[in-house]
């Protein structure tokens, strides 16, 4: 039976065992539902040493997608520790494995065949784990057992997703493979890709609601603490930063220093910035007073207070300057992915040029409590593909007559191009070919919503720019929003290789 060490402990078990001789075997992994082709991996793993150290990820560090782990960590270690052939079991706590051949020093580091070949990793790490083994003094092998899927096992066996995602994706699969996706994912990296909008800084304040002001309808809270996150359009281009190595983000700002810092330290190894600076107008802040379920990590909203000002009109200098860069940068790229707010930077001008010069452009124009029924998509008269949720659709097409899905045929028909609507927990359709195509929400474990539709947008925009059908556009973009509805605000935002290591969990089914 395994022991169940920390890597503290293991640090001086590992000294006993080299001193006394002994061949140390590793093999790492989630592991989340043991099955045969593991006990044979075990097994065969052992054979190329004398003790065999198997190390589990932790689950915050898990790329699977929302829910996954299935087992947690100290269930996952148990499972391993009952296998004969296993001396110890360990626990990383990193994305990668480096935290544990750091500690083991491993003489053998053991991969299941299907990691033999380095371009069918879809993390990029293996050659990197291969590399620090060997800085170690020790070696990869790859064992030749048969291979099973525990996430296709859990998938059937167990209750990790419903029967309307599970019936969607044997037909999808039928359509589109990992690999596709995979090949649609790279495409991206070398577009070109502008993103214009709003600039808004979210801080949420963090409280724990104690119930009613006792002379007032007021809530009464008390205050825990507060983040601020980077917002709006900076939170669709750090999105995209992660897909493309060319992003540039463009917009109006205020001339706030720290702000400026701020955006210097956490986006200009990722992104260009272009921006205006305005002395006349503050960078906008939505202020967010919210409590935390700890139990379900789910964040409620109280109240928010926002500084936009009223009218809301940006200054005439810093306008002129805007309309200046659009008129001499925006055809220069691949993909313009414009993020209207409805916060006075997209004027009327602005509208003008963009869709007059943009290659490819993808449009999402927003609805929100301080632009409410002002800022309707159909004001654009162009968009090669568009993205928005149920509330803006009905505002754009006010007919009480109209069912949802004819509004929207009514707004692709208007572009011209295809789109997709959001629907929060009913997941999201399309259009293609005329064709009325849905596609289920494929989670409804969520954190914080807010974020998940900007998410949905920029990486479905950025599929259908590199040539991918609407319909894939949307698996992209419902794999965005799924992760980022499990993101307290724009705290983090969407990389590569989640996306990739959750479409590889929906479509082994």
């Amino acid at each position: 039976m395994g022991q169940i060490v920390s890597k503290h402990e293991f640090v001086e078990i590992r000294k006993r065992l080299k001193s006394n001789g002994k061949t140390i075997v590793l093999c790492h992994g989630v592991f989340d539902l043991v099955h045969p082709g593991h006990i044979i991996h075990f097994e065969e793993a052992k054979k190329l040493g004398d003790i065999l150290v198997v190390s589990i990820t932790a689950a915050e560090y898990v790329r699977k997608g929302p829910g996954r782990p299935y087992f947690d960590d100290t269930m996952r270690q148990k499972f391993l520790s009952a296998i004969d052939c296993i001396d110890y079991v360990m626990l990383s706590e990193g994305y990668t494995v480096d935290d544990i051949i750091e500690v083991v020093e491993p003489d053998v580091y053991a991969k299941g065949q299907e990691y033999a070949k380095a371009e069918d990793d879809i993390t990029g790490k293996i050659t990197e784990e291969a590399a620090l083994v060997q800085l170690h003094g020790g070696t990869v092998a790859y064992t030749k057992g048969q291979v099973f899927s525990s996430t296709k096992l859990i998938n059937h066996a167990l209750p990790s997703l419903s029967s309307d995602v599970k019936s969607y994706l044997k037909e999808f699969c039928q359509k589109c493979s990992l690999s596709d996706i995979k090949k649609y994912a790279d495409a991206m990296k070398d577009l070109k890709v502008l993103v214009i909008g709003d600039v808004i800084i979210d801080e949420y304040i963090f409280s724990s609601v104690q119930g009613l002001m006792s002379k007032d309808m007021g809530y009464s809270a008390r205050y825990k603490y507060s983040e601020q996150y980077l917002g709006g359009s900076l939170a669709v281009a750090r999105h995209l930063s992660s897909f493309s190595d060319y992003v540039t983000i463009m917009g109006i700002i205020g001339s706030e220093k720290s702000i400026h810092s701020r955006l210097l330290n956490d986006l200009s190894n990722k992104m260009k910035m272009d921006f205006v600076y305005s002395s006349q107008c503050d960078t906008i802040v939505k202020k967010r007073y919210v409590s935390l379920n700890e139990k379900r990590e789910e964040v409620n909203k109280i109240f928010a207070v926002n500084n936009l000002p009223e009218p809301m009109t940006l200054d005439q200098a810093s306008l002129e300057q805007f309309y200046q860069n659009l008129h001499e940068k925006v055809e220069q790229y691949d993909v313009v992915i414009l993020c209207d707010f409805g916060h006075g930077l997209i004027d009327h001008k602005a509208m003008e040029i963009i869709q007059e010069k943009a290659k490819f452009l993808a449009l999402n124009c927003q609805t929100n409590s301080s632009n409410y029924g002002k800022n309707l998509i159909t004001k654009y008269a162009r968009a090669d593909v568009f993205a928005l949720d149920q509330r803006e659709l009905s505002l754009a097409f006010s007919d009480y007559q109209s069912e949802e899905a004819e509004a929207f045929k009514k707004l692709a028909k208007h572009f011209g191009k295809g789109g997709w609507l959001t629907r929060g927990a009913k997941g999201a359709i399309t259009v293609e070919d005329e064709k009325l195509i849905s596609c289920p929400a494929f989670t409804l474990k969520v954190k914080d919503t807010i974020g998940a539709g900007d998410a949905f947008f920029a990486l479905a925009s950025l599929a259908a720019s590199v040539g991918a059908s609407m319909e894939i556009g949307m698996f992209m973009g419902n794999i965005a929003g799924a992760l980022a509805s499990n993101i307290v605000g724009n705290k983090e935002s969407i990389e590569k290789v989640n996306v990739l290591k959750y479409a590889n969990t929906l479509l082994n089914i």
